[in-house]
């Protein structure tokens, strides 16, 4: 063979070799035995943003800006020759120039060669930040998912519970409590994806659709907080089931009237003060014994650190609800 044939053949061999790496899509370089760069793929020219030159004969704990300068890394490296160890997974979380915040995991063993004497380290690098990110939002859902079962469940089963059944047939039992239960859900729903909601449009939604074209509403414009919205909902749910079957509601011409508005209260705290008003129904009776509505509407106001005030005016019930109030900024 000539000596220009064998330049030939090594020169295409090298180029072949180069092609194997460059077709690779993870960054690739390889390390002689003094811990240098002797060959890089496009992949990594592309990710870090360099050129062939810059890096090439350079110390792989020179480059950049000292990214991959960590000294566990270095003692692993240099133990890939000698006691032909291996390096798999190693993460390096790092601001890179030119490309930021990233997270990578390094592999490096010893280049396989023919007469397995090979001084040269193969180091492959694997960007796993959006693998991360996606981990942790993953992670993020399934929590909040878990969390919000514990708490659905914890109010079927206070519902559940707190429920007298007494006197009530299983129809009228099951009736109330998909009743509560449904409109405990629906609350959650708009919890879930607004950070506040209008106290009006919560209202008109917690009223049934047969109470609504009765209900007459004044106040201004005031946004509840999400962490009000459930036990809010649940308080004027009962109010208004209670006006459907023996109050204002069970009449043709019975109405409901609701008015809110902002005071100061003890220690000149703010509160909110909502007043429901019936009108148009049967007369009123104080109830002879305490019902599941009374105790969750005076319940809530207490969880909620406010207080309600029941008026059995033979002419409507009139309920006096204050709770203390921090307006919502919205961002």
């Amino acid at each position: 063979m000539m000596l220009e044939d064998l330049y030939r053949l090594l020169r295409s061999g090298h180029a072949q070799a180069q092609g194997v790496v460059d077709t690779m899509t993870q960054p690739i370089v390889v390390l002689d035995q003094n811990l240098c760069v002797s060959t890089v793929n496009n992949a990594f020219l592309e990710t870090f943003k360099v050129e062939r030159e810059e890096i090439l004969g350079n110390s792989l704990f020179d480059l950049g800006n000292g990214q991959w300068d960590i000294g566990e890394l270095r003692r692993l490296i240099a133990e890939v020759i000698p006691k032909a160890a291996a390096i798999i997974g190693f993460e390096v979380m790092h601001n890179f120039p030119a490309i930021g915040q990233r997270t990578f995991l390094v592999d490096a063993r010893r280049l396989v060669h023919p007469d397995d004497n090979s001084t040269n380290i193969l180091v492959i690098f694997d960007d796993v930040t959006e693998r991360q990110r996606r981990d942790a939002e993953k992670d993020f859902i399934i929590a909040e998912t878990r969390h919000r079962m514990r708490n659905l469940f914890a109010v079927v089963r206070s519902l559940a519970m707190r429920m007298d059944a007494e006197g009530l047939t299983g129809i009228d039992y099951r009736s109330r409590f998909l009743g509560r239960l449904e409109v405990t859900l629906h609350a959650q729903e708009i919890a879930a994806v607004n950070e506040a909601t209008d106290f009006e449009t919560l209202l008109r939604r917690t009223v049934s659709d047969s109470g609504v074209g009765h209900l007459h509403c004044e106040g201004t414009a005031i946004q509840i907080p999400s962490s009000k919205i459930v036990p809010i909902s649940m308080m004027f749910h009962e109010l208004a089931t209670n006006a459907l079957k023996y109050g204002a509601l069970s009449a043709p011409s019975g109405a409901l009237h609701v008015g809110w508005l902002q005071e100061d209260g003890p220690e000149n705290r703010p509160h909110l003060v909502i007043r429901w008003r019936e009108t148009g129904g049967p007369p009123v009776a104080p109830p002879k014994q305490r019902g599941y509505g009374t105790e969750l509407i005076e319940g809530t106001c207490r969880h909620l650190g406010g207080a309600v005030e029941l008026n059995f005016d033979p002419e409507g019930l009139v309920v006096t609800v204050k709770l203390p109030w921090e307006p919502h900024v919205q961002t």
